[in-house]
């Protein structure tokens, strides 16, 4: 059984008001991962993990709005996820089915912009529907874009993408020597959405784990040890902190940063 993570430790006062005056990242990407764990280490079932990571997405997107992000992906079901136990599989179905009914309605109210990324046709009919009502509502939403990666790969979306330049190329829409990588990222399943610049991965594991290979190639990583459902707003404050003390260099050298700001 793992022992429950230690909470990592929080902003003060003085931190969070820094926090507030600078400029937050413009796209967040979280890996929330250990639901399972978080339910073993306290004698529950895995489902009851889930119910309170939903806790926590709740939480994260209010918090996100508030710090004015201008787009948060949420990794919820991988491809790889139904490799699961048939029970966990099923349960978080129910779950997003559940979520896609009851939450779509407060976030329309918000003003934010619902998007589901993934090989869809991989869910229910059900599951479908409710993924189509959802964009739809809230597709002119001007808040908040949110991004629900479900049934996705990295690598299934890249592959996707080659695939469909290549169909270009086979009917004469589209030269190889066009491909280039902004003609690539029209063909990516976010080709809507800009790049990632903070990625946080919480339950103390330090990978990818297959999410959004070609939107990340530039971003700031931020692992947390606290599991899912222990990663709150005060954890999200945290994350965009150290995101705020970073520099990022694009391949640059400090001194060509610091003439750009000159």
């Amino acid at each position: 059984m793992t022992s429950p993570q230690l909470p990592e430790k929080q902003p003060d006062d003085a931190s969070a008001s820094s926090l507030a005056g600078e400029a937050p990242p413009s796209h967040v990407a979280i890996i929330m991962d250990g639901n399972n764990r978080w339910a073993r280490a306290r004698g529950l079932s895995g489902v009851r993990g889930h119910r309170a990571g939903v806790e926590t997405v709740r939480a994260v997107i209010q918090r996100a709005a508030e710090r004015e992000v201008q787009t948060l992906s949420l990794f919820a079901f991988s491809s790889e996820n139904w490799k699961r136990p048939a029970a966990e599989v099923n349960a978080l179905m129910e779950l997003f089915l559940m979520a896609l009914k009851r939450e779509v309605k407060k976030l329309n109210e918000r003003n934010v912009r619902l998007s589901i990324i993934g090989e869809q046709r991989g869910f229910s009919h059900a599951i479908q529907k409710h993924i189509q009502r959802a964009e739809a509502l809230t597709a002119d939403n001007t808040g908040m874009h949110l991004v629900i990666a479900a049934n996705y790969g990295g690598q299934w979306d890249i592959a996707r993408a080659a695939r469909t330049l290549a169909e270009q190329v086979a009917v004469g829409e589209l030269s190889p020597e066009q491909i280039d990588e902004a003609c690539f990222d029209t063909a990516m399943g976010t080709d809507d959405v800009p790049p990632v610049d903070l990625c946080i991965r919480t339950s103390g594991e330090q990978r990818l784990s297959n999410f959004m290979l070609w939107q990340l190639a530039y971003a700031e990583l931020h692992f947390s040890p606290l599991l899912w459902p222990d990663f709150g707003a005060d954890a999200f404050d945290a994350a965009l902190n150290d995101f705020c003390q970073r520099r990022r260099r694009f391949g640059m050298t400090d001194e060509q940063i610091e003439a750009q700001g000159a």
